[in-house]
């Protein structure tokens, strides 16, 4: 509660508050809400909060669109996938303006509490009993939101309850920082493009995620592991000349492996006990088997927005993993000239944890009746969008059965 780097993970507005803040509107990644409430609906509620955020503070940010687009083409003839999406950047300092102003419209009229740490919720005839440090409530109906970081909590409040949970995939991979013009002709026409490649090797997927033109890299901290992330804001003032974005490899696991997160976080682990936090080292390097250290970091033409360790990742992330990483910056290279340049930085490990995914039905309602899990914290969500979606849909669900 009182540290920075883990307060970004939590509180008001979630992990979203001092997110870029992206909000993409498409079904095609950031979660599977569509399969619940079907496509159409999913897609309505996002374009719903869109409004709600500009309406709040998101005047004149930009809305972006995959659709149409000559890079799509570009993508296809060098055996990378484009997905379609139309993405507005309110970037990190109008996110916080948009929740300022929600929460000034809505403090007279909802109760907040903050800071207030919520042991239990138990099922009780006709309803639950929350319990909190504070004392204990009782409701009729009780929607459950902990976000990500809410995980391994909410696994023991599914256990308790008897709700069944299946585990859910974890994508690990490194943050990659270059000069933002190597990027600029994707970015300056679609922002974010999140784009798929499968490996030659074995074909695993790899995928950009989170790309933050004119950005900064930054450390999160999620149970005490800290991790690499990145975010860029709107204000031209406070922008950069690097862009950095995530190469993911997601991994899906079989019977009878099912902690998916604790292998992500193993491997987070052996990188903070290497580095002490993040490590980063240049593409170059990795390719030619050595360390970076200080001085070939500091010899580079590229000018690290995140003080981290000099280090070697090929002592952390297994081959399986740092092979699609390789391939999938090559393959990148071909859309982007200069994408496996030497002074390339790469930070590790960016990790990705998923809820594991909470058994719901069509109304995001568990086995009990009037007990809702909505979020990242259902393991359905994993994106802005999805989330927001999610919580208009259960609350236009009890408004009309109210």
């Amino acid at each position: 509660m009182n540290c920075k780097t883990c307060a970004i993970m939590s509180g008001f507005g979630g992990a979203g508050a001092f997110s870029d803040g992206k909000y993409n509107i498409t079904n095609n990644f950031g979660g599977t809400l569509y399969e619940y409430i079907g496509k159409e609906t999913a897609i309505e509620l996002m374009n719903y909060v869109d409004e709600i955020n500009v309406k709040f503070g998101g005047e004149g940010t930009k809305m972006y669109s995959t659709s149409g687009t000559h890079i799509k083409k570009l993508c296809m003839q060098n055996k990378l996938n484009l997905l379609d999406a139309s993405v507005r950047h309110l970037g990190t300092d109008i996110n916080y303006v948009v929740l300022e102003n929600l929460y000034a419209k809505l403090k007279d009229t909802v109760e907040f509490r903050f800071n207030c740490h919520v042991d239990d919720v138990e099922a009780i005839d006709g309803g639950y009993r929350v319990i909190t440090k504070d004392g204990v409530d009782e409701c009729k109906k009780c929607i459950v939101s902990v976000g990500r970081s809410g995980s391994k909590w909410m696994e023991k409040v599914c256990e308790n309850l008897d709700i069944t949970t299946k585990s859910n995939r974890v994508d690990i991979g490194v943050r990659v920082e270059l000069p933002a013009v190597i990027f600029s002709h994707l970015t300056d026409e679609l922002y974010e493009s999140k784009i798929v490649y499968r490996t030659e090797k074995f074909e695993d997927k790899v995928r950009t995620f989170c790309m933050n033109p004119n950005g900064i890299v930054v450390n999160e901290n999620t149970n005490g592991i800290v991790t690499v992330n990145g975010h860029s804001y709107e204000d031209p003032a406070k922008q950069t000349e690097n862009t950095n974005f995530a190469l993911l490899v997601e991994k899906h696991f079989s019977e009878p492996f099912k902690d998916s997160n604790g292998y992500g976080e193993s491997i987070a682990r052996l990188s903070n006990m290497l580095g002490g936090g993040v490590l980063v080292q240049r593409f170059g390097d990795l390719i030619r088997g050595r360390r970076s250290t200080p001085a070939r970091i500091a010899e580079s033409f590229l000018t690290p927005t995140l003080s981290a360790e000099p280090g070697d990742l090929s002592l952390v992330l297994p081959k399986r993993i740092l092979d699609g990483i390789i391939e999938m910056i090559y393959a990148l290279d071909k859309i982007a000239p200069g994408t496996a340049n030497d002074d390339t930085l790469l930070y590790g490990v960016e990790v990705k944890f998923y809820n594991m995914e909470v058994k719901l039905d069509e109304h995001l309602e568990t086995k009990h009746k009037g007990l809702y899990v909505i979020g990242d914290g259902s393991g359905v969500t994993h994106s802005l969008s999805h989330a927001s979606a999610s919580g208009v849909f259960v609350a236009r669900e009890i408004a009309e059965e109210v």
